[in-house]
């Protein structure tokens, strides 16, 4: 079916981080778009409600589903046995994927694809900033609210590239493939490999075999662009036809710190500040310069575009700062992400005490069995607190923690265990914030705790 024809499209779980962009950007291409979802929250809600496309009621009906349809977009929070679903199939509507439905709007562009366990937003992102700042056409999906980007996806017509931040979770309930398998990159980037998504991928190999296989897509001509540091990735990126594929391996970016500032070296740039930090954004950095040289950017102009970049949200944010202690927030859950922010918030202030606290939020991470991927993970800490809420575990039909478990996953005695907010609040709010930093570690929102107000009172 030609990406031209598909005028009139139905989104199933329309109140999806990702699923809403989506429909405002086919809104803003002047497509007919309608949605369903059992639950919608904000700012989704506000949004989909400003462009007129927030369902009346909330809840699935299989009346929308009709024959007029050129297709039906399944988000991955439906259900197998969705009405709606069930109904397009009876139909034979065409039904895509979030990922199938961005390939089959690409199929005509340079397809940028940044996979990886860790650092694809903020990978995906610089990239995005720096054809911003270099006045590039290009479309994009990324999997963040970004700092001059008023949607998190954005299809065009004209744009001859897309930068796509490849997951390698599945892509909806049926199909249940990796998503960043459906893209079918040009340039593909692999920035590291550390297991995740319990539920989906067992064991580690099965996880490692995904990336493989996404290495493995990489066209005649293709470019893979990998982590040379990583061992994970090093046994999925070998180079198996380099006459083909050009594979091109990226480390961190040669820099200093001063004063708490982060001072790139290069060598016709001489020494850039930038405000990114920690060694995670330095590869990342890395991994951004050598996917925008692919694509004819300068690196004087990378480097100049780099110095306005301040990241994207939930990805080590400053969200308050007085004169010797800042608040961090951060959506690192998985162990190596928890481990790297941690890592890169004491070493770029050193001398300062810095108090880091997780939320165990994620099936993987409230998981027996995983837990012990988190061994030393908050070792660089001088205060090491995790928090679960024991709702979100009865939630999810899970075996309840203990914090001696906890203590000993995390390989750390003196780990304090947390699992009612207002006693986490209280503790944060009351101890002694002289030349200390917070470091708050979520994708969830410690049981909706004014993280507004609790920076007040720290700082």
């Amino acid at each position: 079916m030609e990406k031209k024809e598909l005028q009139y499209i139905h989104l199933i779980a329309v109140g999806g981080s990702i699923m809403h962009n989506l429909a405002l950007a086919l809104h803003d291409k002047r497509l007919m778009v309608t949605g369903s979802d059992d639950e919608i929250f904000e700012p989704a809600k506000s949004r989909l409600a400003a462009a007129g496309l927030l369902p009346e009621k909330e809840g699935w009906f299989p009346e929308k589903i009709n024959a007029g349809l050129d297709a039906v977009i399944l988000g991955m929070h439906a259900r197998p046995d969705n009405p709606e679903l069930k109904r397009a199939q009876e139909l034979n509507i065409p039904i895509y994927s979030f990922p199938e439905f961005i390939y089959e709007q690409s199929r005509d562009k340079q397809r940028i694809v940044i996979g990886g366990s860790h650092g694809k937003t903020s990978i995906t992102s610089i990239i995005m900033h720096v054809l911003q700042h270099v006045g590039r056409k290009f479309d994009y999906a990324v999997g963040a609210q970004l700092e001059g980007f008023d949607r998190m996806v954005k299809l065009t017509d004209d744009a001859p590239i897309i930068i796509i931040e490849g997951d390698e979770y599945l892509s909806d309930p049926i199909k249940r493939i990796p998503k960043f398998h459906l893209y079918h990159h040009h340039i593909a980037v692999i920035s590291g490999i550390s297991w995740d998504h319990i539920n989906v991928f067992p064991d580690p190999e099965m996880y490692r075999e995904q990336f493989r296989i996404f290495a493995e897509m990489t066209p005649k001509a293709g470019t893979l662009i990998y982590n040379q540091d990583d061992e994970q990735v090093q046994l999925v990126a070998v180079p198996r036809n380099p006459a083909d594929i050009a594979y091109v391996g990226y480390s961190v970016h040669d820099h200093s710190i001063r004063n708490g500032k982060t001072i790139l070296h290069t060598k016709k740039d001489g020494d850039v500040e930038i405000p990114l930090f920690g060694e995670h954004n330095l590869r990342n950095i890395s991994a951004a310069k050598e996917v925008c040289k692919q694509i004819g950017v300068k690196a004087h102009d990378f480097y100049e575009a780099l110095q306005t970049f301040k990241g994207a949200a939930k990805r080590l944010e400053k969200i308050g700062e007085s004169g010797d202690s800042i608040v961090f927030r951060d959506f690192a859950h998985a162990p190596s992400k928890v481990k790297a922010t941690t890592k890169a918030v004491k070493s770029q202030y050193p001398q300062r005490e810095l108090v880091a606290v997780l939320e165990l939020h994620t099936f993987s991470s409230l998981n027996r069995n995983f837990l012990p991927q988190y061994a030393g993970a908050l070792d660089k800490a001088d205060e090491a607190i995790v928090y679960f809420n024991p709702k979100t575990v009865e939630h999810k039909k899970m075996e309840m923690l203990t914090e001696a478990e906890l203590k000993e996953a995390f390989a750390n005695p003196k780990l304090q265990v947390y699992t009612d907010a207002e006693a986490l609040e209280q503790h944060l709010t009351n101890r002694s914030w002289k030349n200390a930093n917070l470091l708050l570690m979520s994708s969830g929102n410690y049981n909706n705790m004014n993280l507004e107000a609790l920076t007040k009172a720290v700082l």
